[in-house]
């Protein structure tokens, strides 16, 4: 690739382009003065990110120390926990404290409802979520398995569904807004908040509900009220993510990445496809005015309000070399880019408002411990100073994601207090670290069984009771993770009312037609009161999410075994063949039952570690291994026989030979992290067919 040197950094020269023009020239910011600054920041900040790894690499070692020393032996928890406390793994519990978090946005602070998580390299995928923020309950229900009803005869509108839909919805109408009927006709409801021509606005539970009014629609038509939607607010929030649901390996990717966080961040990204045989463009929404009661006019945002999810500390990117020739911590680099970009939001410069408070939201994922939570306080210090921001502009979500976090989380929210906005679970994720950190301690239970383990239960309870014992409630979001079954939405209505039953003001979810259905169980839950619940402030202890879930035995039938192996490298190989030959990383991915589930790396760092670990302690053999990765290979091949741009995995296949790597390495990989290889892999990809 092409470079130019500006201070000492050696830059992609196309990378370089894009800041200087489209980012910098815009903020009237001197182009030798940034690259000076962010030479002298990388300076500082780059041994203290190294030194950081370090000590997770050194902590690990202690770790597996201390659990071949026993082997064979009966972990003893008590023992456990002061070897934990005695090496810095797990730290003092900081006094009480309440954070500081000045001009969040009501989306963040003051409003409970569904958020997405959205590749930024897909414009189409990113546009349709940030239009996400209203979403027709009647095309959520019509066209999904949430509605308990003979399904749609093709062939055009179907009256028999949509008359079921308009039953469904009405009861919803009924029991959220009692009296809504009267606002139609000239009455009082107290509900009723604003109008426009054509719609009527409601309001519950801090959420709002249009009414859309028309009686030339085909629905409207029909209808006594003449009711051609209803439309709810519905992803409050979205995270254009750079992390693990995309695959940027260099600065073309990288490039890609962060055009589109502009073009969303300015307000112009759009997008043409062919939909239905006609050539469709897609942009961003427009706000929506409104006429209160007493005649005044105001507007509501048309999008959500945006986080954008930097890397974590581990990896480096290629697109600038620094000036001893080695490349740069991409968490930096993100930090940095990403913001800069989202300064034209806090100077007024794009198309929309993305903050009205004038901040900038930047969700920082797999931090291990309360010393990686002050680097990044630190880091986001030295991005306001670099591009003249006042301190604290630049907001953190916390990803509790890593066992050192979770088992550290107070400490780690004192270490952003002043800046955070954002807390949440990670289930894939923190299992992941769950094994690797306790690798040698002896073999893990089955995957599935893992999901109904006691520590899992404390790591969920223990993220919401501490955010509100820190003071998250009102000026920041407790989440939860992700429904990961885009086509089950029946199961996702019964079941996702746990997380604001639990007290989680926002939850994952993976379609926009997912958050609308999950809308309607915020306004079914009040999750501000809630949180006021004892039983929901009440913090288990630490020692419950210490308890390995470790087997009891290693007599797992061949049976037990073989689908045990067959489940994870399915799912592994469905995943991999997709981001090492087509740079996609997240995606609608078959399970081995052929159920579609959104898969990120998170899900490949569980089923390469399980499968390690099983190794390691003899559960499963190489050959075993081999054996389900090459069965499973050929039901992965049959599952994408309809993809044109689809490459079978053969023994000698890049994408074959990285899920081996990953599974056969997986106990010399960093945390258990799958991106080393991942980023590796796909780069001699690209090489080869340049």
């Amino acid at each position: 690739m092409d470079r130019v040197e500006r201070s000492g950094l050696k830059i992609d020269a196309t990378l370089a382009g894009f800041i200087d023009n489209e980012v910098l020239a815009p903020l009237g910011q001197d182009s030798a003065r940034f690259w000076q600054g962010f030479a002298d920041l990388i300076e500082r900040l780059v041994p203290v990110n190294r030194a950081l790894l370090a000590r997770r690499d050194a902590l690990q070692e202690q770790i597996d120390a201390w659990h071949l020393a026993r082997a064979g032996k009966v972990l003893d928890q008590a023992e456990y926990k002061a070897f934990l406390t005695g090496i810095g793994y797990l730290v003092p519990e900081p006094a009480p404290f309440t954070v500081t978090t000045q001009n969040v946005d009501a989306e963040i602070a003051t409003m409970a409802g569904p958020q997405l998580v959205v590749p930024v390299l897909n414009a189409r995928f990113l546009l349709n979520a940030a239009n996400a923020r209203w979403g027709s309950l009647y095309d959520a229900y019509y066209g999904t398995d949430a509605l308990d009803a003979p399904a749609a005869r093709p062939g055009g509108y179907d009256e028999a569904r949509g008359a079921a839909v308009v039953a469904k919805v009405r009861e919803f109408l009924n029991e959220t807004i009692p009296g809504w009927e009267a606002a139609l006709t000239g009455g009082e409801c107290p509900h009723s908040y604003a109008t426009r021509e054509g719609g009527i606005l409601f309001m519950n539970n801090g959420l709002h509900i249009e009414l859309v009014i028309d009686p030339e629609h085909p629905v409207g038509k029909s209808d006594p009220l003449h009711i051609a939607d209803v439309v709810l607010e519905s992803a409050l929030t979205t995270i254009a993510d750079l992390e693990d649901s995309i695959a940027a390996v260099d600065a073309e990717d990288k490039l890609a990445a962060y055009a589109n966080w502009l073009g969303v961040i300015r307000g112009d990204l759009t997008d043409t496809f062919e939909k239905g045989g006609k050539h469709l463009t897609r942009a961003l929404a427009p706000d929506r005015e409104w006429t209160a009661p007493s005649g005044s006019k105001f507007t509501l945002p048309g999008r959500s309000l945006l986080f954008v999810r930097n890397v974590g500390h581990l990896m480096t990117n290629p697109a600038i070399l620094l000036s001893d020739g080695s490349e740069i911590p991409e968490g930096i680099m993100d930090a940095v880019i990403t913001s800069a970009i989202s300064a034209q939001d806090v100077k007024g410069l794009g198309k929309y408002q993305n903050s009205r408070t004038g901040s900038i939201y930047i969700v920082k994922p797999k931090m291990h411990g309360p010393e990686e939570a002050a680097f990044t306080n630190t880091l986001f210090d030295a991005v306001e100073d670099l591009l003249g921001l006042p301190r604290q502009t630049v907001k953190v979500g916390v990803m509790d994601e890593e066992r050192r976090t979770s088992a550290n989380l107070g400490a780690c929210i004192e270490a952003v207090k002043d800046r955070i906005v954002f807390i949440n679970t990670g289930f894939l994720d923190r299992t992941g670290d769950e094994i690797h950190t306790s690798m040698r301690a002896g073999p893990m239970i089955r995957k599935g069984a893992i999901k109904a383990s006691g520590w899992i239960s404390a790591y969920e309870k223990r993220n919401v009771a501490i955010g509100l014992a820190c003071g998250l409630s009102g000026r920041a979001q407790i989440g939860k993770g992700m429904w990961a079954a885009p086509d089950r939405m029946a199961a996702m209505m019964a079941e996702k009312t746990v997380h604001p039953k639990a007290g989680a003001n926002t939850a994952w979810v993976p379609s926009p037609t997912a958050a609308t259905l999950h809308a309607v169980h915020y306004h079914q839950i009040a999750v501000f009161d809630v949180q006021q619940d004892a039983a929901i402030k009440a913090v288990p202890p630490v020692d419950e999410i210490l308890v390995i879930p470790l087997a009891t035995g290693t007599n797992f039938s061949e049976a037990e075994v073989r689908e045990e192996l067959d489940n994870n490298a399915q799912g592994l190989l469905g995943y991999v063949v997709r981001w090492i030959d087509q740079s996609v990383g997240c995606s609608k991915v078959p399970d081995i039952t052929d159920v579609g589930l959104m898969e990120d790396r998170a899900t490949l760092r569980i089923s390469s570690q399980h499968m390690a670990n099983w190794l390691l302690h003899g559960v499963a053999t190489r050959d075993q291994v081999m054996d389900s990765l090459t069965r499973m290979a050929a039901k992965v091949d049959a599952q994408n026989a309809g993809d044109p741009l689809y490459e079978k995995l053969t023994p000698d296949s890049m994408a074959f030979q990285a899920a081996c790597d990953l599974v056969f390495k997986g106990l010399e990989q960093p945390n258990g992290y799958t991106e080393p290889l991942l980023h590796a892999w796909r780069q001699k990809k690209k090489q080869s067919r340049a």
